[in-house]
């Protein structure tokens, strides 16, 4: 379904540089972007990207050369704005498909008129599916999970007994949502388990990627807040909780009952250890340990993590260390 160029700058609140009427189709890389397609650039330095590209509109920074005089939307943030854009292309309206021949359903559920519930998908007893919620084949609910409305289900995902997930949660293929923590007591030789006998909330508007592992509390609950998203590969301990508007990159662990703040950014491959707490808006640099509380705000890089900006000069030293080295052996002979 096209776009006017005014829809979409009354959307994305820019300014609008051209036609209001003209319709574009979709949006695409300036590269690949064909007539009738909008694109979009960061920053100046794909100014000579634009001025070649094949696009019929642009949405660009505020501030562009004057020269420039093609159509465009002009806006604070254009990646933000491709992010609007993508969404006012792509999404479509629900349609309820009902549930399929196929599809396994327990005993005692609460399910709306208005799902989608695809074959081969497993629901147990006592669930309750909210209007609007798509459950795509091969997921399987155990009893009593509650999925709230407008929810969608990938592909082989797996949520156990007693685990909630909001409205508007996208879990992608093969995430398992509710497994056992991993939490034993040593007895002699043998490892005794501890049941986990707690839960998994997920609160709304979370998405979580493909192949993801969130487990449920030994006790109480282990939590994703508000509009968390988490990426592809992550696991997270039982009794963690993850505040709100946070980002886990790819393949990050969270040991349990560590509390990660709000809006925190933890990049591909951070490690965090048990029972720490994360202070609001930190960022934790890629790759990075962390064994320690960080204080709201902070920034912080390496293993183990410590201030990113000191973390950086390290990194310079540690490049130069064979250098040091071998000039510290030469003076070592001269003074020796």
């Amino acid at each position: 379904m096209g776009k006017t160029l005014a829809e979409l700058a009354e959307l994305m609140q820019g300014r609008l540089e051209g036609p209001g009427d003209m319709e574009v189709s979709g949006i695409q890389s300036l590269d690949a972007a064909e007539e009738g397609q909008i694109s979009f650039a960061v920053n100046l330095k794909f100014a000579d990207n634009v001025r070649n590209s094949a696009a019929s509109a642009f949405i660009l920074p505020e501030i562009w050369p004057d020269d420039f005089n093609r159509p465009s939307i002009r806006v604070k943030d254009p990646y933000l704005g491709y992010a609007l854009a993508t969404q006012a292309f792509n999404i479509r309206p629900f349609e309820a498909a009902g549930i399929a021949p196929g599809a396994v359903i327990g005993e005692g559920c609460n399910i709306s008129d208005e799902v989608t519930v695809m074959a081969r998908a497993v629901i147990g007893d006592g669930c309750i599916i909210e209007k609007e919620v798509t459950i795509h084949p091969g997921v399987v609910l155990g009893k009593n999970v509650k999925v709230g409305e407008g929810t969608v289900l990938y592909p082989n995902v797996v949520v156990y007994d007693r685990c909630s997930l909001g409205r508007n949660v996208i879990v992608h293929a093969g995430t398992i949502i509710g497994g056992d923590g991993f939490g034993y007591a040593r007895n002699g030789s043998r490892h005794e388990k501890i049941i986990h006998t707690g839960t998994v909330v997920i609160e709304d508007d979370v998405e979580i990627g493909a192949n993801s592992t969130i487990d449920r509390a030994a006790l109480g609950e282990t939590r994703i807040g508000r509009g968390t998203k988490i990426d592809n590969l992550v696991m997270i301990a039982h009794n963690v909780q993850v505040g709100q508007s946070s980002i886990i990159v790819s393949q990050v662990g969270i040991s349990g009952s560590s509390k990660i703040g709000n809006g925190v950014v933890l990049a591909g491959q951070v490690g965090v250890v048990g029972h720490i707490e994360i202070g609001d808006g930190s960022m934790v640099g890629a790759k990075s340990g962390v064994a320690h509380n960080l204080e709201e705000g902070s920034q912080v890089s390496g293993i183990p993590a410590i201030p990113h900006a000191t973390w950086l000069k390290a990194v310079t030293i540690f490049r130069r260390l064979p250098n040091i080295v071998k000039e510290f052996r030469e003076l070592k002979k001269k003074i020796g």
